[in-house]
């Protein structure tokens, strides 16, 4: 990517409150939350439990809409799409990592990373030759018959990056991908997450507590109560 791309804000995120009905009451969740997130960059979003991490995430990948603000990503507004656009847009833009995996059960693994490239139109030879060359990528070429069950956790998490990225993401979203992993399975899935997200110069906002996913950052930004408090650029010498 050039210098002056890695400038251009992917993301944009503008007074952004989220606030939920519980209970007969209101819940700030968020509270104007302002950012801007560059192309190409790797953001880290740290902060306690409860502090809005993963609502922010869904936010930025269009499974929710702000109370109030504005989230715009490659510059399309988010919040003011219809769910079916936000839909349309998650699957051709946004690739997601969860904690628990979330892969289909009933679906092998080759399955399960043909599926976003099916609902994108594209099938065939295209679409084996894109999930086998990618299998290869996370050590996996040969597992790509079998069922999730089927697979220790480290190797679901695998698969689930390779979902994550099989349709070409501009923008990968990443919520506690580590947490569900042992110290040394979760050291190689964040290895390969960066590996091959800097490498094809995508956008990567990764919700975390571990200190080895920080030290990768190019950005650090700390949630506290709902607000962001700290917006701290990582310079490497």
């Amino acid at each position: 990517m050039r210098a002056e791309d890695r400038e251009l804000p992917l993301v944009v995120l503008r007074g952004v409150t989220k606030t939920y009905r519980e209970g007969g009451a209101d819940r700030v969740v968020l509270r104007g939350v302002d950012a801007t997130i560059r192309r190409g960059e790797l953001c880290v979003l740290v902060g306690r439990s409860g502090s809005g991490k993963s609502t922010l995430l869904n936010l930025i990948g269009g499974i929710d809409v702000p109370t109030a603000g504005e989230v715009s990503v490659d510059g399309v507004s988010l919040g003011r799409a219809g769910e079916a656009a936000r839909t349309a847009f998650r699957r051709r833009h946004v690739g997601f990592v969860f904690q628990f995996f979330n892969l289909i059960p009933t679906l092998t693994v080759e399955e399960n990373l043909r599926l976003p490239l099916e609902l994108n139109g594209r099938r065939g030879d295209v679409a084996t030759a894109r999930v086998r060359a990618l299998l290869a990528e996370v050590g996996l070429v040969e597992r790509g018959g079998a069922f999730p069950e089927e697979l220790s956790g480290g190797e679901q998490q695998r698969v689930a990056v390779a979902r994550a990225l099989v349709h070409e993401p501009s923008l990968v979203l990443a919520d506690e991908p580590t947490g569900n992993l042992d110290l040394e399975t979760g050291r190689q899935v964040i290895d390969l997450l960066d590996r091959l997200t800097r490498r094809a110069g995508r956008t990567m906002v990764m919700a975390t507590h571990s200190a080895e996913v920080v030290g990768l950052a190019d950005r650090i930004f700390r949630l506290q109560d709902g607000r962001l408090v700290d917006a701290a650029e990582v310079r490497w010498a």
